[in-house]
């Protein structure tokens, strides 16, 4: 077996898993202001920005060949019904069109959920102490149909309501816009690994948790069901999130399902392996190659990774 091994070129030669700028997704958040480029402190390397520094930020994106961004919006203000998600002249509507205004061609995807944009932080409308599926139903279809119509090629929600798949494309079909995919969170924990991203994208709940919506971290052969319900509902694509932790359900959905798979490589992934790095415990190049690999290898056709850009670097 060490024969195939001997040398850099023997092993780029039989590489199994290969890895390219085009399958990766940088997620960005967006804020309200002009020439802001605040650096998230959980997540070194990464930035709140406001509008003008986002256009920049996707101009080098694509500049790097990678595959696209998905859009994170920090309101001006917020309210118990998640009115900035949806009105037409929210924070992400504004970063689509001066994305798709300024840096043509640029893939734009647009996260689908409430949490940043209500007072309570939760996912929802909230009755008796709980997210209201049915009603929160209602916001996400006039959110996502916001986001078609401001340009976004797709749409990504992430809020785990039953049923979000079949609202968000009835309202997308009913109003011209038939062609515009849906990349469906289907199997998204409840995890752990989320603590930096709520700093990021100031979305920590005001009380409880997320845990009667999202999906516990112990159940695999429940996430399959998650995933076949929102392909049944119209879904054109999945996504498993987080990455690393759920590698053996991303292997899983890749056995099953012969569509698309995207998983998240999430916040505390990245800032995991970037503390590491800083204490001088890990390679930062080894690790976020390694770690990328292991999730393609997995099964994953598309990585949204905080890494997308050194990684870029590195693999041109």
């Amino acid at each position: 077996m060490r024969r195939l091994r001997s040398s850099e070129a023997i092993r780029s030669l039989v590489r199994e898993t290969l890895l390219h700028p085009r399958r990766f997704i940088l997620p960005l958040f967006v804020c309200p202001g002009e020439g802001i480029r605040r650096e998230i402190g959980s997540m070194p390397g990464n930035y709140q920005m406001s509008i003008d520094e986002l256009v920049k930020e996707c101009t080098e994106v694509r500049s790097l060949g990678i595959g696209g961004v998905i859009l994170f919006g920090l309101p001006e203000s917020k309210d118990e019904i998640a009115s900035g998600a949806y009105a037409d002249d929210g924070i992400v509507q504004q970063a689509i069109r001066a994305i798709r205004r300024e840096v043509p061609g640029l893939l734009i995807v647009t996260d689908v959920c409430n949490c940043e944009y209500t007072s309570h932080g939760h996912c929802g409308y909230i009755k008796d102490g709980d997210v209201d599926n049915d009603t929160t139903l209602q916001w996400l279809a006039k959110s996502a149909l916001s986001h078609a119509r401001a340009g976004a090629d797709i749409v990504a929600p992430s809020d785990m309501m039953d049923g979000r798949v079949a609202a968000i494309r009835q309202a997308l079909d009913a109003n011209g816009f038939e062609r515009i995919p849906i990349l469906s969170y289907a199997a998204k924990f409840a995890s752990v690994f989320y603590g930096p991203f709520r700093e990021a994208a100031d979305s920590a709940p005001q009380f409880g948790d997320r845990r009667s919506y999202q999906m516990d971290p112990a159940n695999g052969r429940e996430a399959m069901r998650e995933i076949e319900l929102d392909l049944e509902e119209g879904a054109d694509m999945i996504m498993v999130k987080p990455a690393m932790p759920y590698l053996d359900l991303i292997c899983e959905a890749r056995r099953r399902f012969d569509v698309p798979i995207a998983a998240y490589q999430v916040s505390g992934e990245y800032s995991m392996i970037m503390a590491a790095v800083r204490n001088g415990w890990l390679d930062h190049d080894r690790a976020m190659l390694e770690s990328l690999t292991s999730i393609t290898r997995a099964g994953a056709t598309i990585i949204l990774t905080y890494f997308a850009k050194p990684a870029a670097r590195l693999l041109g």
